[in-house]
Formats: structure tokens, C-alpha cells, sequence
């Protein structure tokens, strides 16, 4: 039998912003007891891997605060927008970040961020027919880029030198299709 739902009782908000909103929740378990619930929510995000050929895939890097590094690659990446599906918000992304638009895009992973502690759902998208396309990048956004082989992107994402989850859940979705001979 599945585990039984939990119920909330009351939420609080903690903290608001523009990106995220952190609440407390009290929930009552399938036990009758009570626990406190911290949820930060995200909303949604994409990332999309863009190929610029079959052997070659464009990367990003910036200084990421939180972890407070400024050396790992990643694929462009950002949040949804009220207005957009996620095909619109990663071809933005796609623009902003890396300077592309994608001539198609092929849905990898519907897939959440975390499991427990925030309601984010994230899109993940392989990019291919690749057109030069830039829109500026967001305010905060200061970014470096490259063209990089798909296969020194993988020995990143083995060796834990790519650790962001959106990444490595693409590149090694893209793997897979490749070794069937389904990356088209």
C-alpha cells in the first residue's frame, strides 16, 4: 500500500523574493502527530544541451555564489516565466546564455530538483540545428563560453568536475541516446 498523504494544517510565509519563497508549513503525518515543514519554492526551471554538431556542445560558466566557484562548466540554464511553456523559456535561455536558438529541441527528463525540501521542477532539453540568436543576458548573469566535444563534457560529468544536477542528468540522458545511435 502507498504511503499515506500528509496533511498541512498551517503555512507561514518565511521569506520572498523575486527568484524563490521560503514557508513553514505545519503538517500533520498519517501518525496524527504534527511536524514542522520548511518548503522553499522554486517554480520551474530548463537547461538545454545545445549541439553544435554531433560531436560538439556549447557550455557556459559564471560564478556561482552559493558554492562560491567560477571554474565548472554547465549548460545555459534559467527559470520559466509565468507566460512561457518550457520550449519557449529554454529557447530564451538558450539565446540569453549562449547566443543560439535551436532549430529543434528534444525533451530529455521532466525530473525534480530535489526530492524533499523544494517544489521545483525542472525541463532538460538537447538542442540541435543549432542558428546564432543572442538576446541579452539577465542582470545578474556574467557568463563565459565554449565549445567543448560531447565526450570531454561526459569525462566532466564521471570525474564530478560538471556537478550541477541539470547537467549531468542531460549529459548522461545524451550518452545513452548516443550509444543507442539515437542522437540525432
Amino acid at each position: 500500500m502507498p504511503p499515506q498523504p500528509w496533511n498541512t494544517l498551517t503555512t507561514r510565509e518565511i521569506y520572498q523574493n523575486k527568484w524563490m519563497r521560503l514557508r513553514e508549513d505545519i503538517a500533520e503525518m498519517p501518525n496524527g502527530k504534527t511536524t514542522i515543514y520548511g518548503v522553499c519554492e522554486f517554480g520551474q526551471c530548463v537547461a538545454v544541451l545545445p549541439f553544435v554538431d554531433d560531436k560538439n556542445v556549447v557550455m557556459v560558466r559564471q560564478y556561482r555564489y552559493t558554492h562560491k566557484e567560477n571554474h565548472r562548466w554547465e549548460m545555459p540554464s534559467g527559470g520559466l516565466r509565468p507566460e512561457e511553456t518550457p520550449e519557449e523559456a529554454a529557447q530564451r535561455e538558450l539565446m540569453e546564455e549562449a547566443g543560439y536558438r535551436a532549430g529543434r529541441l528534444t525533451w530529455v527528463s521532466t525530473y525534480y530538483t530535489t526530492k524533499c525540501v523544494t517544489d521545483e521542477v525542472g525541463y532538460l532539453y538537447l538542442g540541435h540545428d543549432l542558428t546564432l540568436a543572442a538576446l541579452p543576458p539577465d542582470d545578474t548573469e556574467f557568463m563565459e563560453r565554449t565549445i567543448l566535444t560531447f565526450d570531454e563534457v561526459l569525462e566532466m560529468v564521471n570525474a564530478s568536475e560538471i556537478r550541477d544536477s541539470m547537467t549531468v542528468i542531460a549529459v548522461l540522458h545524451a550518452a545513452r541516446l548516443r550509444d543507442k545511435g539515437l542522437l540525432k
